[in-house]
């Protein structure tokens, strides 16, 4: 597989770090309001109370309508850049970093959540981290003019059969899960067809997702150097989903 290239027209709407951690016993979740001093020159929007867990059941008693008993749990903060193009996670699952579009470079990408990791570890002290991943939205315009076959864009598509109409696609959502034995990760590959909103394209979200689930000691730099062989294998992965016609029209 050949490594990819930087394209002037990328077709990344977003890039996503995640770190899975665990935190010692009756660690409480308002500790992550902690670290709002420590980031507010880059992400000075905190919403508080966002992100949350919920717990329910449904309660069955003779005669009355069911009723479902549920309970929502404070996981953590979200923290935003004036620019919303950066999202920063502090949660009880753990730490989540989101760059939106236009994304710039890994090395840029990369450097930022390393900075905000750093803060997290040292003011949260989590125990050890459980599952390390990356992922990559992308989302590829596809011209309507004359016929409109996606293989021209995508080397994997899903196939009609022969014996189906096939004037039109209205929506597909194909998702492939391959191991990558040589990483000991998964990669998840998604494609689906976005609601069109101007006539002149339709639109085909690539979705590619790689992770693996270890334990790391939580200041083990090994998982910052696995980071990077996954976002090498996504770039190689993403070679491999899009045809040269895809590429020229990225700006190759």
């Amino acid at each position: 597989m050949q490594v990819q290239k930087r394209y002037l027209k990328a077709p990344i709407t977003e890039a996503i770090i995640d770190l899975k951690v665990t935190f010692p016993e009756n660690f409480s979740a308002d500790r992550f309001a902690e670290i709002e001093d420590r980031v507010k020159d880059r992400f000075s929007i905190k919403e508080k109370e966002l992100i949350y867990t919920g717990v329910g059941a449904f309660i069955f008693e003779p005669g009355s309508p069911i009723k479902i008993n549920a309970n929502q749990h404070h996981n953590g903060f979200l923290f935003r850049s004036a620019d919303n193009l950066r999202i920063f996670q502090a949660a009880l699952s753990g730490f989540t970093f989101n760059r939106l579009a236009p994304y710039e470079s890994w090395e840029e990408f990369s450097s930022d959540a390393k900075y905000l990791w750093e803060a997290y570890k040292e003011i949260y002290k989590p125990i050890q981290v459980t599952r390390a991943a990356i992922r990559y939205v992308n989302q590829i315009h596809i011209p309507t003019e004359g016929l409109i076959d996606l293989k021209d864009y995508l080397r994997t598509v899903p196939e009609v059969s022969e014996d189906l109409p096939q004037k039109a696609l209205h929506s597909f959502f194909t998702q492939l899960q391959i191991p990558q034995e040589d990483l000991e990760c998964m990669l998840i590959i998604s494609e689906t067809l976005v609601p069109q909103s101007d006539p002149k394209f339709i639109t085909v979200t690539l979705d590619l997702d790689l992770f693996r689930q270890q334990i790391w000691e939580s200041g083990d730099e090994d998982i910052w150097n696995f980071l990077e062989k996954l976002r090498n294998r996504k770039n190689e992965v993403f070679e491999a989903s899009i045809t040269q016609r895809a590429k020229e029209m990225f700006g190759e």
